[in-house]
């Protein structure tokens, strides 16, 4: 059954070789984030080839993850936060010079990025929420300056869309009943612009400013289940359709300098591209030619000459292309993670499930080495449950997949109702129904697996992170004889302390959590709709093995939440194992901590479905690993 080596945890779960690809405005240098000292930093290649890679920060901590050129293509600006707290600090490094500038590092602030311009080359519009933790106001960083300067004291809006002389011309707040309000800058003042319903609101909204500035491309749902592309008007609201999707909502490219939607791509099953604008064509056809997978532009030029290609496939790392437009000549650079190049990796089939009411259920599904799809050889399963819940699975190579396969397991992603990317009422059809509707669909995704005989049926286990942690939960307690174990990452088992321990810059769409759980925290019969939806009142009902591993800095689903649902089954005598990590947040980013939790869970399921498993290596001793509680065994 296993003529497969194990792949080690680190080719998994280690840092990736390079990462987050990034084009210069004037196509002169590209940027990746790689390792240096075992952690990720910026690093600088000419694109002419005449100089080495440089690294270009010198981070000793959690790492960068998020980063971006000024268009001045003398800057970098890059973003860090403490320990998983997500108060994210803003910094800039000039690449000629190598000086680092610190813009805003301040206790329990936030930075969030705006609106940048090529008329404003050293110019970005960002906002900071350092008067009052509800609100960012709006500031202009400039550059040649290091200069802040307050352009809008802001005390009710949370979503912004600027000009390319950097002002402000929409702005957007929720009301009581979900609903998404935009408004339009008329003068000093803003007035009314347009409204969308709280179902309408999961995927109807500007996107982007035309180049005069006279009107804004919006996707609109108002009429429809997926969400069309429109552009609209700003002073009649005269409309006209560019795009209408037909399975899932459309992924939109813009052209960098004309501002016009030049392509779309729809993720139903698999990825499948649709071309607006036929100046592209050939490179299509180019591009689809050079090699395996889907060929997503993920970075180019102003002038839109020189693209960055990074090519998407199931059993393979990703692999990332210079492409010259003018020419049709491609460079390979190199892949995110080369040892993933040689070693066997599994392919991710995507099916269709039929929930119970009849709603279609795209999923994916990854099976070990000799078993097949016909059910000959039912094996150890594991459930994979995504976050969000607004979030999706999509096709393509997943480590957790490709790690849980190799360790002998057959692994099921669902896109549970409520799940992003199938249309508004795909979206709503979650709301109110976390525990009940949205449970029933993994477990008819269970059923499944079973019908087909791929699945064991006494070995299947439940795991995810944040939604899917909760899910874990919500899987051992209200349906304890499913399960053969469960491992739950940084999820929910309170739904009234999640509720009212989400951070402060959240609280302004606090309502819209209201519809989404079900019930107001705040008022009897809103308190008892959530008891009932709360893991946490069914602790007596574990009867299976649970892992639980939390950051202690998560500030979207509190370390409490996992502490209190340990506590309680201290209480009723249940073992569990529960992992925290101190420099952590909500979810794990230093490799260490990731290896080392993953290291555990495979011990894990191992113990509990049979699985084969890699003996924790001295690497992954040295993690920030504290195990508050430990299950006999």
């Amino acid at each position: 059954m296993h003529s497969t080596s194990l792949i080690p945890r680190e080719t998994f779960f280690g840092n990736p070789d390079k990462a987050m690809v990034r084009l210069s405005p004037n196509g002169k240098h590209l940027t990746y984030v790689a390792p240096k000292n075992g952690v990720l930093n910026i690093w600088l290649k000419p694109l002419n080839g005449k100089k080495a890679d440089t690294c270009i920060t010198h981070d000793k901590g959690r790492g960068i993850t998020n980063y971006a050129w000024a268009y001045d293509n003398e800057h970098i600006l890059y973003v860090q936060d403490k320990d998983g707290d997500e108060n994210w600090r803003l910094f800039s490094i000039n690449i000629k010079t190598g000086s680092i500038k610190t813009h805003v590092d301040q206790k329990n602030v936030q930075v969030t990025f705006i609106h940048s311009s090529e008329k404003h080359p050293k110019k970005f519009l960002i906002g900071i929420n350092n008067r009052t933790p509800n609100y960012h106001d709006i500031y202009l960083l400039d550059l040649s300056k290091n200069s802040l300067l307050k352009v809008y004291e802001n005390n009710e809006y949370i979503g912004f869309m600027a000009d390319d002389d950097l002002n402000l011309q929409l702005v957007m707040k929720m009301d009581q009943e979900g609903r998404t309000n935009w408004y339009k800058r008329d003068a000093d003042k803003w007035k009314p612009f347009i409204s969308f319903s709280h179902e309408d609101s999961s995927n109807t909204g500007p996107v982007l400013l035309s180049k005069d500035g006279k009107s804004v491309y919006m996707k609109d749902s108002r009429e429809s289940n997926l969400a069309k592309l429109v552009l609209m008007n700003l002073e009649t609201k005269e409309t006209k359709e560019i795009i209408a999707p037909q399975k899932a909502e459309a992924r939109i490219m813009f052209h960098t300098q004309e501002k016009t939607p030049v392509w779309y791509s729809e993720d139903y099953l698999k990825p499948h591209r649709v071309l607006l604008d036929s100046r592209y064509k050939k490179d299509f056809e180019v591009l689809e030619k050079a090699r395996k997978g889907f060929p997503s532009v993920i970075s180019s030029d102003q002038k839109d000459k020189i693209w960055i290609v990074a090519y998407v496939t199931d059993t393979e790392p990703v692999h990332y292309y210079v492409y010259d437009r003018m020419t049709q000549a491609m460079t390979h650079l190199f892949s995110n993670r080369k040892a993933l190049e040689s070693v066997p990796l599994q392919p991710m089939h995507p099916i269709e499930i039929k929930a119970r009411d009849g709603l279609k259920l795209v999923s994916y599904l990854t099976l070990p080495e000799g078993c097949t799809v016909d059910g000959r050889n039912a094996v150890p399963t594991v459930l994979l449950v995504h976050g969000g819940p607004e979030a999706r699975d999509s096709w393509g190579y997943d480590a957790l997949h490709q790690w849980l396969a190799n360790r002998g397991y057959a692994v099921l992603s669902v896109n549970y109702r409520g799940s992003s990317g199938f249309g508004k009422k795909f979206v709503s059809a979650g709301d109110g129904e976390w525990s009940e509707k949205m449970h029933d669909d993994l477990i008819d995704a269970v059923n499944w697996l079973k019908t087909q005989k791929i699945a064991a049926p006494q070995k299947i286990a439940i795991m995810g992170g944040s939604y899917g942690g909760y899910a874990t939960l919500v899987g051992l307690t209200m349906t304890p004889d499913v399960f053969a174990c469960g491992v739950n990452i940084v999820g929910v088992s309170n739904l009234i302390t999640l509720y009212k321990s989400l951070p402060p810059y959240w609280k302004p769409v606090i309502d819209m959590f209201k519809i989404k759980l079900g019930g107001d925290p705040y008022s009897e019969k809103g308190r008892a709709v959530l008891m009932k939806k709360s893991p946490i009142n069914y602790v007596q009902n574990i009867i299976k093995p649970l892992l639980i591993g939390h950051g202690a800095n998560d500030p979207r689903v509190k370390q409490a939440e996992s502490d209190q649902i340990v506590e309680a089954m201290k209480k009723n005598k249940i073992p569990v194992t529960y992992a925290l990590y101190p420099n952590e947040g909500h979810g794990f980013v230093r490799p260490e901590n990731r290896l080392s939790f993953y290291a555990l869970a495979e011990k894990f399921l191992s113990d509990n479905l049979g699985g084969r498993y890699q003996k924790t290596t001295e690497a992954e001793k040295k993690s920030a690993l504290q195990i508050r509680e430990a299950a006999e065994g």
